[in-house]
């Protein structure tokens, strides 16, 4: 089989196209690089049926390229009780309903498997739905798991070394045996936040890991988001622990937005000198504790340089402005703004005035931002961000981690500061080792070639997996 680059031999050559299906966890932050993938495939010709909830739909619909090849369908979820009326998503609902969703993304179950005996796929992708394997099996269908968590955090958290054992705390702070990287470690309130997941539910009286677990092992094969030149290692680990093809994309980095930046935020910003601006965001479901929150404001404040915080409002409260530290604003009036809405990531990044990026370490955020000059300063917050921020840090050295009490996992304003300074300072031997790994990496993830290499394999591993009986 030929990928072939170009909609109009998409369109004339059938038999070399592959016909997918996709169903990722009905969380912006997954459906997102889904479709990205999506992108990537459809410009090679293959068609993609992209099932998502009809609420989910009107998000999505600027990032498909490729509407002739990438059609969307509306899924019917079904109501859960405890639920407010027509949540069908993350965005939908607070945090701690989410387990309700995805208990309402496991009733889709029948509703899926009819319509995928329907449109008969090649392959289904999927990541959070630990039933899609067995469907598909049922009917014929390749299962592919598409992982967007960093390969890095599977191998330490959920890989069968470290899951058919019963672990400790004191166990679950050092890698399992194998890991490629014994120096990536939790600390002492990371591993017990990781102890506490491994006990949580998840959706339909299934544990979260369990679940994990299970739509990992019963795939086919398992999809990365990610290139070998950055995470190789752990994804030989993987393949040798799973016993099965462990199939990176490259770095499916996104196309560029059609719109340009809103007016507001590019004279604001065309007010500062070259690399001299602080951008703040730690994606679009971190709700920071109120302490925290105003930590990592008076911690911006304190290092002096304009800056920009993208910010959800912390716990228990509506607003930003209704959590900000007493007489923060008139402070830092003129050079600070504190905004709570959605923003334009990718093209504030892009921005010559940004010179620093602290990030919550979502793959996302993080692929977006070593194709951009900004240092990067991490604040890891839950799940896969820990270990990304370790191997940014440790692995790569293209960032500076937030200092952070060891038993309590807090920050103070003045380890946000030192963060910041440090970055910030060309003349810094860190900032000097940091800036050099980080021009390095950019340049080879953006480099074409690279990704359609990738993308090219990953399209003939499919088709090695379709024609496989």
């Amino acid at each position: 089989m030929e990928c072939r680059n170009g909609k109009s031999d998409a369109l004339t050559h059938h038999s070399s196209s592959l016909n997918i299906a996709m169903y990722p966890w009905v969380a912006l932050g997954h459906q997102t690089p889904f479709l990205h993938l999506c992108n990537k495939l459809a410009k090679r010709g293959h068609r993609i049926t992209f099932f998502a909830p009809e609420t989910a739909q009107s998000k999505l619909l600027s990032f498909n390229l490729y509407p002739n090849l990438i059609e969307f369908v509306a899924v019917d979820v079904p109501h859960v009780e405890g639920l407010p009326p027509n949540a069908e998503t993350t965005s939908d609902v607070p945090y701690p309903l989410y387990p309700l969703i995805m208990t309402a993304m496991d009733l889709t179950q029948p509703d899926i498997e009819a319509r995928l005996s329907e449109l008969k796929p090649d392959l289904v992708f999927y990541d959070f739905a630990h039933w899609m394997p067995s469907l598909a099996k049922r009917l014929g269908i390749k299962a592919i798991h598409y992982c967007i968590i960093s390969s890095a955090m599977i191998g330490y958290s959920v890989s069968p070394s470290r899951f058919e054992v019963n672990q400790t705390m004191s166990d679950l702070m050092k890698p399992p045996p194998g890991y490629p990287d014994p120096s990536i470690k939790f600390h002492v309130h990371e591993a017990r936040a990781f102890a506490n997941k491994q006990k949580e539910v998840f959706g339909s009286n299934v544990l979260f890991y369990d679940r994990m677990f299970m739509a990992m092992s019963e795939a086919d094969a398992i999809g990365f988001r990610t290139c070998r030149e950055i995470e190789g290692a752990y994804l030989d680990f993987i393949e040798e622990q799973f016993k099965k093809p462990v199939l990176p994309t490259g770095p499916v980095i996104a196309e560029k937005p059609n719109s340009g930046l809103d007016d507001k935020w590019g004279s604001w910003l065309g007010e500062f000198k070259q690399g001299s601006v602080v951008y703040c965001c730690l994606g679009s479901e971190c709700r920071l504790r109120p302490n925290l929150f105003q930590e990592l404001l008076m911690g911006l404040e304190l290092a002096g340089m304009p800056f920009l915080a993208a910010l959800k409002p912390p716990i228990g409260f509506d607003s930003v402005g209704d959590a900000l530290p007493e007489g923060f604003e008139e402070r830092v009036n003129g050079r600070g703004i504190v905004y709570g809405g959605w923003i334009q990531q990718q093209l504030i990044l892009e921005h010559p005035s940004v010179g620093c990026f602290i990030t919550h370490c979502g793959s996302g955020s993080l692929s977006e931002a070593l194709v951009n000059e900004c240092q990067l300063v991490l604040l890891p917050n839950v799940g896969d961000q820990i270990l990304n921020a370790r191997m940014m840090s440790k692995n790569l050295q293209v960032g500076v981690e937030i200092e952070k009490g060891e038993e309590d996992g807090l920050y103070t304003k003045e380890s946000v500061c030192k963060a910041v300074s440090v970055v910030m300072d060309d003349e810094n031997e860190t900032s000097r080792i940091i800036r050099s790994n980080h021009s390095k990496i950019r340049k080879m993830l953006l480099n074409k070639d690279l990704e359609s290499t990738y993308i090219d394999a990953f399209c003939k591993k499919l088709q090695e997996i379709v024609d496989k009986n």
